[in-house]
């Protein structure tokens, strides 16, 4: 099991050179720095802090407990399968929930609150899609990982499918200008995960698909118009702040009055501002 893990972690570490080198080559939207606005939030708190005390809590105190109660692994559903079905079966049944839920999040008003930390970004790239609120990555991953489990699959399902959904993630983000063709009526990329970022009124209710492009075909989501978006985000003022950025899925909050009017947290959002500036001083690359 750690063999895998070393294997799949390099590959994850080497899919990540090779998309910001492809972003420098062949961008979406040409211009876009690497360390853009929110880099950081996005790479620390997201990527490194929020993923790994997740895991810990999905699968040691979520999964694992339901499995030691009901000892439904010991039933070994699917561990006859070969590896590939079971990767692919996982894959796919998947892909399907997160359409539906993913569609759900921009109906419901609720839901929206756990999302629209994702949609915050004023720039796309293959990081931006690390940047979910920690409610939306607990019932998502809980809800991909926990049948894994329970139906007694292979382990080695777990890290391969972990690395399919890191490496598709940063690809149907990331700023490069693909051309799938018709190949997109079947898998995603960025041509239509770009515009589903976009701040456009025509696109809000769309483009709902992570990896399988198929679902909004099928269902009457798709957009993919001849041009590119021109602007994204939300049309409305989010906070820039991880742990506001949370608040705020559950309390409006106007970060700039926050710093006004109390002057502890003007001292955090200032030490916060001093050392981005101080990183970007030191990392010369744009």
């Amino acid at each position: 099991m750690e063999t895998i893990v070393y294997y799949t972690t390099a590959i994850l570490l080497i899919s990540v050179v090779v998309f910001v080198w492809l972003e420098r080559k062949f961008p979406y939207t040409k211009g876009l720095p690497i360390f853009r606005d929110g880099f950081w939030v996005d790479l620390l708190w997201y990527t490194f802090i929020q993923s790994y005390f997740l895991k810990i809590f999905i699968f040691d105190y979520i999964i694992m407990p339901l499995d030691h109660h009901w000892h439904l692994s010991s039933y070994h559903l699917v561990s006859s399968w070969p590896l590939a079905l079971q990767v692919l079966f996982f894959l796919v049944v998947h892909d399907f929930y997160i359409y539906w839920f993913h569609r759900w999040q921009h109906h419901s008003k609720i839901l929206w609150r756990t999302h629209e930390a994702h949609h915050s970004n004023k720039e796309v790239d293959w990081l931006a899609g690390t940047r979910s609120h920690s409610l939306e990555i607990l019932i998502n991953q809980t809800v991909e990982f926990a049948p894994i489990i329970l139906l007694g699959a292979n382990p080695l399902v777990v890290p391969i499918k972990a690395l399919l959904d890191a490496v598709w993630g940063m690809y149907i983000h990331s700023n490069i200008d693909v051309r799938s063709g018709k190949l997109q009526y079947i898998i995603n990329g960025p041509e239509m995960h770009q515009w589903h970022h976009a701040n456009d009124r025509n696109v809000f209710y769309a483009n709902y698909s992570t990896k399988l492009a198929i679902w909004d075909w099928l269902f009457g989501t798709a957009y993919l118009p001849d041009k590119k978006p021109t602007e994204y985000g939300l049309y409305y003022d989010y906070p820039k702040d991880y742990f506001l950025q949370h608040v705020y899925a559950i309390k409006k909050i106007d970060e700039n009055k926050l710093v006004d009017k109390y002057p502890l947290f003007r001292v955090y959002h200032q030490s916060r501002r001093s050392i981005l500036q101080w990183v970007r001083k030191k990392v010369k690359i744009k």
